[in-house]
């Protein structure tokens, strides 16, 4: 709230690596993250992992004007509501003021993407979901969610959370699902232009791509802008994710041109308690939850993204 009343808002994404319950869901191939699983998944480990990522969204409110919890949350590998009411109603996050809208994805280890929204800042409109239907040879995947509100400045939002299927089994192969979801983003932006063609948009997630690959630049080819290209830490994070000894962008947020004019700052927010050091290819990387299948007790695979925006003048 104490960046609104400064005519500023905060957006992070995260992907928050495998934020699974302790329950089996018999639709869906969560049987690892069970107490009988490969993982050895209990209660234990899940509200250390709860909150631990209460904690990581708890840090980004660290700004330059002062402290202030996050206005917008946009989370990947959330399994439930279950962990999105434990994540909002009984961990750090519980006073913070949070509510959420998810969707529940055909995909098939129950994963999904939720939006956690400040009721200091932000009243909701509407949010739905956006079924990505598989092309052959596709696994099920996440839907996008939607989400449009008022500010409490009066400014009108719409927001998408992403998470485009994986490049298992090879980029060049599964690049064809990546650009389906690029053109269910786009159908959808081009919908909220019709209707308001000064729209303020915002689009976060994890996109399985980095900037120059087929499916992102057919969004900037649709003036959609990625203002975290290039983003940095300032503890040694050159990106998002590391794979071996590569740190990759593989998180992004795009906005249209009004947002690209109000922003004032994307970085990738790296604390020095959100990293542990690389000693096999150096420097450092993420401290995730699990190296393989070794219990880290850590936080994420992804570090957060943090964007920050004028309010509308």
């Amino acid at each position: 709230m104490l960046s609104l009343l400064l005519g500023i808002f905060t957006c992070v994404e995260l992907n928050c690596e495998n934020l699974f319950d302790t329950q089996h869901d018999s639709l869906k191939q969560d049987q690892e993250y069970l107490a009988d699983g490969v993982r050895h998944w209990n209660r234990h480990r899940y509200w250390d992992k709860v909150n631990h990522i209460a904690k990581e969204i708890i840090s980004c409110g660290d700004q330059p004007e002062g402290w202030g919890l996050p206005d917008f949350v946009a989370l990947c590998e959330a399994e439930n509501d279950s962990v999105m009411r434990d994540l909002t109603e009984r961990s750090l996050l519980r006073n913070g003021g949070y509510r959420y809208v998810m969707t529940n994805s055909p995909d098939e280890r129950g994963i999904d993407v939720a939006l956690l929204y400040s009721t200091y800042s932000f009243h909701l409109i509407h949010s739905h979901s956006i079924r990505i239907d598989p092309m052959k040879g596709m696994r099920p995947t996440r839907d996008i969610l939607y989400v449009m509100g008022t500010l409490v400045s009066g400014d009108t939002i719409h927001l998408m959370v992403v998470h485009a299927p994986s490049r298992f089994n090879g980029e060049k192969k599964t690049r064809p699902h990546r650009l389906l979801v690029a053109e269910k983003i786009i159908a959808a932006v081009d919908s909220i232009r019709s209707l308001s063609p000064q729209a303020s948009i915002i689009i976060m997630g994890d996109f399985n791509d980095e900037t120059d690959n087929h499916a992102l630049r057919r969004l900037e080819n649709k003036n959609l802008y990625d203002v975290s290209q290039g983003a940095r830490g300032s503890n040694g994070a050159k990106g998002t994710y590391k794979y071996k000894s590569h740190w990759q962008n593989i998180d992004h947020i795009f906005v249209n041109e009004e947002m690209r004019k109000r922003l004032l700052s994307c970085v990738v927010h790296d604390p020095p308690f959100l990293l542990e050091d690389d000693r096999k290819y150096g420097g450092v990387k993420p401290r995730r939850n699990y190296n393989g299948y070794r219990y880290n007790n850590g936080y994420s695979d992804h570090l957060p993204l943090v964007a920050r925006f004028r309010k509308e003048e």
